[in-house]
């Protein structure tokens, strides 16, 4: 139950299955206010990415067969770091696109702060490499779209997650087994004890805690989006078709039609492939905890702590290789987000189809090394061991540089908008010389202002700097990602005076959300004893002056905290 505005100040409390969930006066405050500026609706954990899908081999250095190549396959290799990717959708199009290029080993390193993400890449590429006799390539996009981009789910799909997680349960135990049937996964970097919380998300997604009530995605959706609005929230419609039309429209994203994204923000349904009625099946995917304060004791609560303002149209919506897709009439383009994102998703899933055929056919040696002797672009199938994703330990960023594995491997560095307080000549100093970095701007979040978007951009070029990076002299002028190269006599740990003192800090990036100020009645669920614990967070400054403050990523639910590690493996 709410506050009445002329109550004083005070705790209030709501119960939920026994627990108690306390939330401050504060939060109480910044619900009845204007949160335009404040990035607020970012969240504080990511389910898809504001940008749209980039070939890393585009985004690389030419090949150097005689410097990169692969002792074992004879094929040269490009190692990736990605920080805060999310969904897959980068490794996702570099696959499809890979026959366009000569032949080449990839080895993708990812990084992210929470474990739900990590757990969603496993499930959204093993739906991605999903034998084509078991599940049909319509079948596949549909299933891909709504587990990805939606809040409700239909009951196939929703079965078929459950089925997925609880295979996926059993097999992070088993390193074994887990290398045998996902030969393009390793968690083999990451420590014991996230391993464990790793396989409770997929126990919780499996349907481990029973009941419509484990994870209210509808009552959570409604209550998140009337703290986010606040008194706009009777005005919700007229708000959306704002932040659409005056906002999205006017940085390029003209293909989101009015409908599709006022139903996206009511609902959380995003892509709506059957009627509208199907979809009531909460999306467990979407789930993620945090710590929160309560009478000086922490409570762990689960709820929906992603975005509300921009929605997963960005990704893989608002561009396409077919030109006719994106066509107006009368100034009105003639597809929708929605439909671009479905026929690119499917696309996409056709072409990665290939990677997984080829390791189905792992034993037919003749069709391997006749496979492989050819590099020449174009060739049509890879060789079954052509790429692994590995995963990082969680808040690793800072010191895989103390590792010699890494220092100096990566001819690509990717960062998310979110991640950017990551940047530092210690992860510079895990690129090659004459290696690339990809920064995703903050271009699509609909309400940061456009001075802070101008001030975020010149930070970016400030880090980057620092970490021993100059801006790309021939790279197309761009205000989604910024572009840099490694420079060949940067040092670690030196400064770049272009950095002034008084230039705001983006260490505040890295603060998570604040413990001590939960959030409101209705916006969480409690955790079941046996669920690991998260860090806790800070919310934003209510300061709208600088994205810094904007952007702060958290420790998801089931991150563990960052302490010593606990597994020889862990960095």
């Amino acid at each position: 139950m709410w506050r009445q505005r002329g109550e004083k100040c005070g705790a209030v409390r709501g119960e939920r299955g026994g627990q108690y969930v306390g939330f401050s006066e504060c939060l109480f405050r910044s619900v009845m206010t204007t949160p335009a500026g404040s990035g607020r609706g970012f969240g504080s954990v990511s389910w898809w990415g504001l940008s749209p899908a980039l070939d890393l081999q585009a985004e690389s250095p030419p090949v150097d067969p005689d410097s990169q190549a692969d002792t074992v396959h004879s094929t040269p290799e490009l190692d990736v770091l990605l920080l805060g990717s999310v969904d897959g959708r980068h490794l996702l199009r570099t696959l499809s696109r890979a026959k366009l290029w000569p032949r080449r080993r990839f080895n993708f390193f990812v990084l992210e702060n929470n474990l739900e993400a990590v757990a969603r890449h496993m499930l959204i590429f093993s739906l991605a490499l999903e034998d084509p006799e078991k599940m049909g390539l319509q079948e596949r996009s549909e299933t891909f779209l709504e587990v990805w981009g939606n809040a409700l789910l239909r009951p196939p799909v929703a079965a078929f997650v459950r089925a997925q997680a609880d295979l996926l349960a059993h097999l992070v135990p088993e390193p074994d087994r887990l290398e045998e049937q996902l030969p393009w996964l390793s968690l083999r970097a990451l420590k014991f004890r996230e391993r464990d919380a790793l396989e409770a998300v997929f126990r919780f997604w499996a349907g481990g805690e029973k009941g419509p009530e484990a994870f209210p995605m509808s009552r959570l959706w409604d209550s998140r989006l009337r703290h986010y609005l606040g008194s706009r929230y009777d005005a919700r419609r007229g708000v959306s078709d704002w932040d659409l039309r005056m906002k999205l429209h006017d940085r390029g994203a003209q293909v989101i039609h009015t409908q599709e994204f006022r139903r996206w923000r009511d609902t959380g349904v995003a892509f709506e492939l059957r009627d509208s009625s199907a979809y009531h099946v909460p999306n467990r995917t979407l789930a993620s905890g945090r710590l929160l304060s309560y009478r000086g004791e922490r409570v762990a609560a689960r709820g929906y702590w992603g975005d509300i303002a921009t929605g997963p149209f960005v990704a893989f919506g608002i561009e396409a290789d077919d030109e006719s897709l994106l066509r107006t009439s009368n100034g009105q383009p003639v597809k929708t987000a929605g439909e671009i994102t479905q026929h690119n998703v499917t696309e996409l899933l056709r072409e990665v189809a290939a990677w997984g055929r080829a390791r189905a056919s792992r034993g037919d040696a003749e069709e391997q090394q006749s496979s492989e002797a050819s590099p020449e672009p174009g060739t049509p199938a890879p060789t079954p061991e052509s790429f692994i994703v590995h995963f990082l330990p969680l808040n690793s960023a800072e010191t895989l540089h103390h590792k010699s594995c890494y220092n100096g491997r990566f001819q690509l560095l990717y960062v998310a908008c979110g991640m950017v307080h990551l940047l530092s000549p210690e992860l510079g100093a895990c690129v090659a010389p004459g290696g690339n970095l990809i920064v995703e701007l903050a271009r699509y979040l609909v309400d940061v202002r456009q001075e802070q978007l101008q001030g975020f951009n010149t930070q970016v070029g400030e880090r980057a700097r620092a970490a021993g990076f100059a801006p790309q002299t021939e790279a197309r002028p761009s205000e989604t990602f910024a572009r840099f190269c490694k420079s060949q006599e940067s040092d670690l740990g030196s400064t770049d005076p272009a950095v002034e003192p008084g230039t705001p800090s983006l260490d505040v990036l890295a603060q998570p959300l604040e413990a001590s100020s939960p959030a409101p009645e209705g916006l969480t669920q409690p955790l079941q004893g046996g669920t690991p614990h998260c860090e806790p967070c800070q919310l934003p400054s209510e300061s709208p002056g600088s994205l810094s403050e904007v952007l702060a990523q958290p420790q998801g639910a089931l991150a563990v905290s960052n302490c010593e590690s606990d597994s020889k493996t862990g960095v």
